[in-house]
């Protein structure tokens, strides 16, 4: 009987549990398709209409250097790409992260990322003609960004010293509903993006502060790499992060959101918005977030 016993208990917490986390299936059918209207998807997938949209509104966004959508453009990219020793190359419709490449300098005729990865103008040209190819984007044709490299805030590079971190916030009809700290590592090439390698923390949006740690579903409290210390930790400028959330939803015509900043060193600064953001931030925090959004919605009944 004591094993049955356990076993109920076991169960009974798991049931418990599982009733709070928003699950794939829940969020596409509770808060994605009810919330953002299909029309206005594009204010999320097209990073150049989403850079446009927030810089209408007075927004931060990455400055862009300048936008390739056609193959004929690519004759005038040599001479382009040598005025810069370090930018981002991004697709506008990517997702995951894919298809984005950090430059940190330029020497010697060639371009180097943020690992200390050597590429030739060559190589910067196919990466961008497949970019326009839609390698990166379903198979459509896109357009390639060619943006400022942020330069972080020293407090947040000493969390993330291997690339550039962000906070993702779920943001639902214009309540910051949850939040995590993105960490590059060397797993992930410089990139913050967990499904890389990268490194979540949650983050308490009522002050900013860190208060667990992730990399591929085991928990941590410092950085692999460094060994430094993630737990415990202010974050900088956290009232202006949220501040800016929520101004995002004022301006992007969807009501679940989630928002990406990282911290420069000038301040936070919108690297992109989702339509569709994933539920990963929940097995971060260890808290799912359903009574969270049930008391929005129930706040804006």
């Amino acid at each position: 009987m004591s094993l049955l016993k356990t076993w109920y208990q076991n169960y009974t917490r798991y049931m418990d549990n599982a009733k709070e986390v928003v699950g794939m299936n829940r969020r596409n059918l509770h808060y994605v398709y009810p919330n953002n209207p299909r029309k206005y998807f594009d204010y999320a997938n097209d990073k150049v209409l989403t850079k446009t949209t927030l810089q209408k509104h007075g927004l931060s966004v990455p400055k862009s250097f300048f936008v390739i959508h056609y193959f004929y453009e690519l004759q005038a990219l040599e001479e382009k790409l040598r005025q810069h020793s370090s930018f981002v190359i991004k697709p506008s419709c990517g997702s995951g992260g894919n298809g984005i490449m950090v430059i940190s300098e330029y020497k010697e005729g060639m371009w180097f990322s943020i690992s200390g990865k050597p590429y030739s103008y060559q190589e910067l040209k196919k990466h961008i003609s497949d970019i326009i190819f839609g390698v990166y984007s379903f198979g459509l044709d896109d357009a390639a960004i060619i943006e400022e490299r942020i330069i972080q805030d020293e407090k947040i590079t000493t969390l993330s010293p291997l690339g550039l971190a962000d906070i993702r916030m779920i943001n639902y009809k214009d309540s910051n509903a949850k939040a995590m700290l993105r960490i590059a590592t060397k797993a992930s090439d410089g990139k913050a993006n967990l499904h890389q390698g990268g490194i979540g923390v949650a983050v308490d949006i009522k002050n900013g502060c860190t208060f667990n740690a992730q990399i591929e579903r085991e928990d941590i409290s410092s950085h692999p790499d460094t060994g430094v210390n993630l737990l415990n930790i202010d974050l900088p400028y956290w009232t202006e992060v949220t501040e800016l959330c929520e101004q995002v939803c004022k301006v992007i015509p969807l009501d679940y959101l989630g928002i990406d900043i990282a911290f420069s060193n000038k301040g936070p600064v919108i690297l992109e918005v989702n339509a569709r953001p994933g539920v990963e931030i929940q097995n971060i925090s260890k808290e799912g977030m359903s009574a969270t959004l049930g008391r929005i919605d129930e706040d804006r009944s």
